[in-house]
């Protein structure tokens, strides 16, 4: 879990007419096929001149059996992730980057690059110290064929949640695009967490993720994507500074993925804020 120092708030205000502007432009039908990343966004970035590495890993052990469309990658066995670059910009913004998003084995198609994503994220100032917290996230995807069923795809992720000390409440009510199909197309594929502080170092969660469609009419209970998932955070050590969060996740419909693990490490690249 990222933590910010205290720094100069800068109002949400200034970034709304942008959020509003990219929210309006996105509409699409894509297909829910694999993840490089499995996460629920906590509104927590960077200060201000700061590096981090977060190195993002997911294994399924018993995975779908079945492409989701022509010529995908099987998830059943399949190893893959991404390298997760961020910078934080001002006290509201931090700037990212998944490069590569890659497979490292898969029994149909074996190791493969599968693209890259730019990831802008606002959000409230240091809302660690808050208890309401929010702010969106809009990732812009270049994917391989055998990634995604379209080259180009989005995502818009509200985030929303309180700390209750030492309860957190998380909600991401995310909504896919691949740019064709119109607003009717856009896909609701949320994600939630609750959270349980055990001490300043550690904490577990439950986590849910979910596919349901799209919005203006979501699909059958059989083929919506819905997995829970059974999480661990450690907070970085004093000698590493490397920051842990596991986790295993259970499918409950014949859509989902029956058995999915992750593990997300993550780092600091500077201890003092870089500025060109």
């Amino acid at each position: 879990m990222r933590t910010i120092p205290l720094v100069r708030k800068v109002s949400y205000l200034k970034f709304r007419p942008f959020v509003f502007l990219v929210a309006v432009l996105f509409c699409a039908l894509p297909v829910l096929a694999q993840t490089d990343e499995i996460q629920v966004y906590d509104a927590e970035i960077e200060p201000p001149g700061i590096f981090n590495l977060m190195i993002h890993t997911n294994f399924a052990p018993v995975g779908r059996t079945t492409a989701v469309f022509p010529g995908a990658i099987v998830a059943n066995h399949s190893l893959n992730g991404t390298a997760e670059w961020a910078y934080g910009v001002t006290p509201w913004f931090e700037q990212g980057l998944y490069l590569p998003v890659y497979t490292v084995y898969s029994t149909d198609s074996g190791p493969t690059l599968n693209g890259f994503k730019l990831r802008e994220l606002f959000v409230r100032p240091h809302a660690h110290d808050h208890k309401l917290f929010y702010g969106a996230n809009f990732e812009f995807s270049v994917n391989a064929n055998y990634w995604e069923d379209r080259t180009i795809t989005s995502e818009i992720r509200p985030i929303v949640g309180l700390h209750l000390r030492p309860v957190d409440l998380i909600y991401n009510p995310i909504v896919d695009t691949n740019y064709t199909g119109g607003f009717g197309g856009l896909q609701y594929n949320p994600a939630g967490r609750v959270a349980y502080s055990l001490n300043e170092n550690w904490a577990v969660a439950l986590e849910e993720y979910d596919g349901f469609g799209p919005l203006h009419h979501f699909v059958p209970s059989r083929q919506q994507f819905h997995e829970v998932w059974a999480v661990v955070d450690r907070a970085s050590s004093k000698f590493l500074g490397i920051n842990v969060e596991a986790g295993i996740g259970v499918g409950l419909t014949p859509a989902s993925d029956k058995i999915t693990l992750k593990l997300m490490l993550s780092r600091n690249l500077n201890s003092h804020p870089w500025r060109p």
